[in-house]
């Protein structure tokens, strides 16, 4: 189990490596089936050749794909000045046999697709990134950094292989050590609330211009280019974006792209497609619930839908019209062109009361690995409270808890440089 150097190249100061590796698609069954994994390193150019110490990026989603640098790329660029980075395309997204479409509309029927979707869980993640420092990198322990639901996997990492971890940094993904998708959501619905009053208070016209936007779906079909129709309910999923920095804005110029609201235009059609399609990260809609399953912790059941039932403000008919937030609901596999064949699968995970353990509270209690966490006290995804509550609850964290970032902050090159230093106040990385 060697990785495979596939290409390499220096752009802009920085040196990549691009490496494959093969493991199997169950790490229960190490003889079966095989999949690939896919990671970059990452140097400065001009520290290529020193013995650096190593950290590995674990992207948030669930079903993201490692980051593509481009520019500066503000985290990336501090971290550089003392590690040596991996960029892991965690298993089913990128380059790392990607679960698309085509590959669950090989299976013929939910049991036999959520059967295969279980081994892209975060207990899987996890022993891929094992395999890729102890067959890349001799098994030298590394720093880890988490971002969102890279927090989660990162508990994952300190529960069954702590030996392997020098140090942590957690931005914006310290999860509930007690799992459940029904009290995640009842906590963030109030905080997606909040987020929709601010947005009409910022910009004021746009509830005139939603009201006539839903006024002109309601009366007429429109359809996006892939051929899904452009309902209500798709213009509220619009409102997932809130939680990032850049979130209002970013649904300000969408709606403006419908002029007054009576304007269904081609741009319009294509922005909200690129939005809301899920082309690039099926499963970040797949295993949105199913990330939160451990142990006989019960089933989510549409969690997120059974939550919206209880708040008739966020009703299609309701006015001012209320976005949603990171949700995914029964219809959104039935409306999505590029989600529907996965619907059975999803329908079969949402019912599974038990599940591979993801976390080992005990062992957490006991941690010795130096964590230094951003909570983010207006995380519209992540519950400041429940992450407080975990922050307890680990041996050797260290939390910052502030109000002057949202979700992304790790965009922000200052998050970082305050997480490096506080890792450091708690003694550095662990020397093995």
């Amino acid at each position: 189990m060697n990785p495979t150097l596939i290409a390499s190249c220096t752009v802009a100061g920085r040196h990549f490596k691009d490496y494959s590796l093969q493991v199997p698609l169950n790490w229960e069954d190490p003889a079966g089936e095989h999949i690939t994994v896919f990671y970059r390193e990452v140097s400065a150019t001009h520290r290529e050749h020193e013995e650096l110490p190593l950290m590995i990026y674990l992207q948030g989603g669930p079903g993201g794909a490692g980051p593509r640098p481009i520019g500066d790329s503000g985290w990336l660029s501090v971290v550089l000045e003392r590690y040596r980075v991996i960029l892991m395309d965690q298993r089913g997204t990128g380059a790392s046999t990607p679960v698309t479409k085509q590959v669950i509309d090989g299976f013929d029927s939910g049991e036999a697709g959520a059967a295969y979707l279980e081994n892209f869980r975060a207990d899987s993640i996890i022993r891929d990134a094992e395999a890729i420092r102890i067959h890349g990198y001799d098994s030298k322990p590394w720093v880890t950094l988490g971002q969102s639901y890279g927090g989660f996997l990162t508990l994952s990492y300190l529960s069954f292989f702590p030996e392997a971890l020098a140090g942590c940094l957690i931005t914006g993904g310290l999860p509930s050590l007690y799992p459940c998708a029904a009290s995640v959501y009842a906590r963030t619905i109030n905080r997606v609330r909040a987020k929709n009053e601010k947005f009409y208070k910022l910009y004021p016209a746009d509830r005139q211009r939603v009201e006539n936007l839903v006024r002109t779906l309601n009366e007429g079909e429109y359809f996006l280019p892939d051929g899904d129709r452009f309902t209500v309910r798709r213009l509220q999923s619009l409102g997932i974006d809130f939680g990032m920095g850049p979130g209002f804005e970013r649904l300000h110029w969408l709606l403006e792209l419908s002029a007054d609201g009576t304007n269904i235009s081609n741009a319009l059609l294509q922005e909200v497609q690129n939005r809301t399609s899920f082309a690039s990260n099926p499963l970040f809609a797949v295993l949105q619930e199913d990330i939160y399953g451990d142990g006989a912790n019960g089933a989510a059941r549409f969690a997120a839908e059974a939550e919206l039932e209880l708040h008739p403000e966020f009703s299609t008919e309701a006015q001012p019209l209320l976005f949603t937030g990171e949700m995914m609901f029964r219809w959104t596999f039935e409306e999505t062109k590029l989600l529907r064949p996965f619907l059975p699968a999803v329908k079969e995970l949402a019912v599974r009361r038990t599940h591979r353990k993801i976390y080992d509270r005990e062992k957490l209690a006991a941690n010795q690995v130096p964590i230094a966490a951003a909570v983010y006290h207006d995380d519209m995804y992540v519950d400041a409270g429940l992450s407080l509550d975990t922050a307890s609850k680990v041996g050797n964290l260290h939390a910052w808890v502030t109000n002057e970032h949202e979700h992304d902050g790790i965009n922000d090159p200052s998050v970082l440089r305050r997480l490096l230093k506080n890792l450091d106040a708690l003694g550095g990385p662990l020397q093995h």
